[in-house]
């Protein structure tokens, strides 16, 4: 539990100062928030900083491959209702960038962390959690992750036995095998719209039967568990079956999702449903997703998708036909350089919009939608496009860089 004592080692404390000054230097020559470097030089120092860092609060660990960011973000407003929180709020979610956050936390009780999927075994061995939210997997950096079936088996070893108590997606298969290795798991319904990466069971390899919202192997009997938590529209049920009210200034079902599983989490520690959700309300936007901005005289929507189950989620929420949408796809280091991943996104959900097409490999999306069958545009940057679109709001979606590319150009 949270405690005054004082952790660290002068090992530790000079780790921590050598880092936050390597930070500091980073941004000063804009490299941007410097905590990835600042942490991996706290960690060459001090190779066992982040377990120092964790020792004195309730860690919250996060991970999923949609939603971590946003999830860690709500967790983090519902929780400050019981005390001060640490949180790696901007996303930078490998050991190094959550050694960086802990570390500018000294005060705090409680510590909520978004963690890499590949990653969380390991930082949940370091951090020691009192809580583990796992919200899905889904097929993402095909180059650079293992496939999800893996991932699943990574958790379910590195999770074995904890003694966290694991929140988790009861209708997400791969999510419910993983996590069934824990001896406390709260299960919560909090739906799957991208249902690609789960046809199979990842108990047995059978063919996985999905009645309605239920889902089952009939070969080995591995089938959904009963949630006590559960999404029902516009409301969270409890585990006494009282429904409160979800009111967030984020859009979306997948955000109502991200809640549901954010007041369970508080709630085991203490935070009763009702403050929770409307701690959640003050989120308008996450490390500029969801955010309106002024560009050129218009408006822009950025809404952020890295891969095909984020992509469909984002679908859902953009304007109706005729809003005109703007795409954006790179494929750098951090979004993975395998854009294979676009033909696995249904574009005929865009049929009615009018289209524009901009990042490095705006020529692969302009194949995929000229196979879909979609009107579109291929412009040479977000400027030209938002001249090129009719009046109303802008809807634009991109990937991990490009987003960050669109956010610098508009001055988010």
């Amino acid at each position: 539990m949270a405690g005054n004592s004082d952790p660290l080692t002068p090992r530790a404390k000079l780790a921590v100062t050598a880092g936050k000054a390597v930070a500091a230097a980073s941004r000063a020559a804009g490299r941007g928030s410097g905590s990835v470097i600042g942490g991996r030089v706290a960690l060459k120092l001090d190779p066992d900083l982040l377990a120092r860092l964790a020792q004195n609060l309730d860690v919250v660990l996060v991970s999923a491959t949609n939603g971590k960011t946003t999830t860690t973000r709500l967790i983090a407003e519902a929780l400050r209702a019981a005390g001060e929180v640490v949180s790696n709020a901007l996303g930078a979610n490998m050991p190094a960038g959550i050694t960086s956050a802990l570390a500018g936390g000294s005060e705090a009780k409680f510590g909520v962390i978004e963690v890499d999927e590949k990653y969380l075994a390991g930082v949940a061995r370091d951090t020691d959690p009192k809580c583990i939210a796992l919200l899905n997997l889904s097929r993402d950096q095909l180059d650079r992750a293992a496939e999800t079936r893996m991932l699943a088996e990574n958790w379910r070893e590195g999770l074995a036995g904890t003694k966290a108590v694991v929140v988790a997606n009861c209708d997400d298969p791969l999510v419910v095998w993983a996590a069934s290795s824990s001896p406390n798991v709260i299960w919560v319904a909090a739906g799957q719209m991208w249902k690609d990466d789960a046809w199979s069971c990842p108990s047995c390899g059978g063919v996985m039967q999905r009645p309605g919202d239920d889902w089952f192997c009939g070969e080995c009997g591995f089938r959904r568990p009963t949630p006590t938590w559960a999404l029902s529209g516009d409301h969270v049920l409890d585990p006494h079956g009282s429904a409160w009210p979800i009111h967030l200034q984020l859009p979306g079902r997948a955000n109502k999702a991200n809640a549901a599983s954010s007041a369970a989490v508080a709630a085991v520690f203490g935070v009763p449903p009702q403050v929770a959700l409307e701690r959640m309300y003050q989120v308008q936007a996450v490390a500029g997703r969801y955010d309106v901005v002024q560009f050129e005289g218009r408006d822009l929507r950025l809404l952020l998708a890295k891969n095909p189950a984020g992509w469909l989620e984002t679908f859902s929420l953009i304007d109706p036909p005729p809003a005109p949408v703007i795409l954006s796809v790179n494929a750098r280091g951090a979004d993975g350089t395998d854009t294979s991943w676009l033909w696995d996104v249904d574009y005929t959900r865009l049929t009615g919009h009018p289209i524009f097409v901009i990042g490095d490999r705006k020529l692969d999306l302009a194949v995929r939608l000229e196979v879909a069958n979609q009107h579109f545009q291929v412009c040479e940057n977000l400027d030209q496009a938002v001249q090129l679109c009719p009046p109303g709001r802008i809807e634009v979606i991109a990937n991990y860089t490009a987003f960050q590319d669109l956010r610098r150009r508009v001055g988010n």
